[in-house]
């Protein structure tokens, strides 16, 4: 185990038959329940440091790559949403959680949380689903767009990160591309690129439409007026369909939740204090 200049603690587990590479950010309240934070494809937890650093400090924090991302190793075997869940308990476990916690998932870690919420809803307190939707039976983006995310360069390649911003990732990235190169960029550590198609056929014809209303969890959805990815009319029907939801719009795209994370931050912090 290694810890960072700002006191996380990374250490790598192994929990059912897979080995994961995680951070915890120790809260100063044993009291608030922690937060466990489930990422996007192709990005390594690094990417959420923005993010972390804009929550409140009482709250644990605890992040994870998932295989063959960041410094995950490869899975031996693929691995789906549904059959993920197990793994991200027994990481928890591992890191000596037993309990519930608050979780949030970023797109693609927006489909592997509503599992979660439901496969282990005793483990999850409340539910933020950030720029996601429902999977292969959503209002999809635009067909050049979900060419981009079929290739990991835009994660190894800050030149082609920075050309391709503004059109993927909408919002400020519209305006200030460089932005979005650095987030991807700065810090992360790559995994093979099979890591990255493993993570997108996990996802690949799922939809959680057919379970959507047994995420009995107090839910917040947080999307953009400008994702160019997951377009927001997809929030305002997961916030319909979702039992306890409420829904926050925020002017910005796809990657505001880290780069612009001292705006969404404090709501998140909001909605998790209840």
């Amino acid at each position: 185990m290694s810890s960072t200049s700002s006191g996380e603690r990374i250490r790598t587990v192994t929990a059912g038959g897979r080995t994961l590479r995680t951070s915890v950010r120790p809260g100063t309240d044993d009291s608030v329940p922690p937060l466990l934070l489930m990422n996007g494809i192709g990005a390594s937890l690094e990417v959420l440091q923005p993010f972390v650093d804009a929550l409140d400090r009482r709250r644990t924090v605890v992040r994870f790559d998932v295989p063959g991302v960041g410094g995950s190793p490869p899975p031996v075997v693929p691995y789906n949403l549904a059959t993920f869940g197990p793994v991200v308990t027994g990481m928890l476990d591992r890191l000596g959680f037993p309990g519930p916690v608050d979780v949030l998932g970023l797109s693609w870690g927006g489909g592997l949380a509503q599992h979660f919420a439901v496969q282990h809803r005793r483990r999850c307190r409340r539910l933020v689903l950030a720029a996601t939707g429902t999977g292969a039976l959503m209002v999809p983006a635009h067909p050049r767009v979900l060419a981009r995310m079929l290739t990991p360069r835009r994660h190894r390649d800050p030149e082609y990160a920075r050309r391709i911003a503004g059109e993927i990732y909408g919002g400020t990235m519209r305006s200030e591309p460089e932005r979005a190169a650095r987030a991807l960029h700065a810090e992360t550590r790559l995994g093979p690129r099979r890591g990255y198609y493993y993570q997108l056929a996990a996802s690949t014809g799922w939809s959680s439409l057919p379970f959507l209303r047994l995420i009995r969890q107090p839910t917040l959805v947080v999307a953009g007026d400008d994702d160019p990815i997951v377009p927001v009319v997809n929030a305002r029907l997961m916030a319909r369909l979702l039992p306890d939801a409420r829904l926050h719009v925020y002017p910005g795209g796809h990657i505001a939740l880290v780069t612009e994370a001292r705006q969404l931050a404090p709501v998140v912090d909001d909605f998790l204090d209840g």
